[in-house]
């Protein structure tokens, strides 16, 4: 069964920021995934790094919580999930990889940029866990990830707005099944 979640996608994107022009959650026998899709454009600095070997990851983080009226909403979910890129200078290939998961390479830099703009679904529950007829509410971002970079390029990245890549939070309401 698939949960749309209630939000529609921008006509136009931020030159310097991440985009979430889709999501969704589905429920299956093992729990609940998210399918989620970004837009976003490297700048020339982020291009250049990846070609002279810097890795970059990129995190979407995912919190899920419930509303209460009498105390704060309970989290249900708080996690996240990294994809590094990077460029390997002898066999010029892209690797992707998702949480220090399986590498896959690719031949050009949008196809391994393909992996970070339409990750494959991703289980964020358990089965069991939401109660069915209960709303949630469901906040994503995703964007580069500075603190995982070299150092150097951490310093660098702080005072330089081309290393600013991500997006906002994004909530969404559902109600499970």
């Amino acid at each position: 069964m698939l949960f749309a979640l209630t939000f529609s996608p921008l006509p136009a994107r931020a030159a310097e920021g991440v985009e979430i022009t889709r999501a969704s959650l589905e429920h299956s026998d093992a729990g609940y995934r998210l399918v989620i899709s970004f837009a976003f454009d490297l700048n020339r600095g982020l291009e250049d790094a990846i070609m002279r070997g810097i890795p970059l990851y990129f995190t979407t983080d995912v919190e899920l919580t419930r509303p209460r009226w009498y105390w704060l909403d309970e989290k249900i979910v708080d996690t996240s999930q990294t994809i590094r890129i990077s460029y390997d200078v002898l066999t010029r290939q892209y690797r992707a990889a998702i949480s220090g998961g399986l590498q896959h390479s690719f031949n050009t830099l949008e196809d391994a940029l393909s992996l970070v703009k339409q990750p494959g679904r991703w289980q964020i529950t358990e089965r069991g866990v939401l109660k069915p007829g209960e709303t949630y509410n469901l906040a994503v971002r995703m964007g580069l990830d500075i603190g995982r970079l070299p150092k150097p390029f951490q310093v660098n990245a702080l005072n330089n707005s081309d290393w600013r890549l991500s997006s906002d939070w994004k909530q969404f309401n559902f109600k499970a099944e």
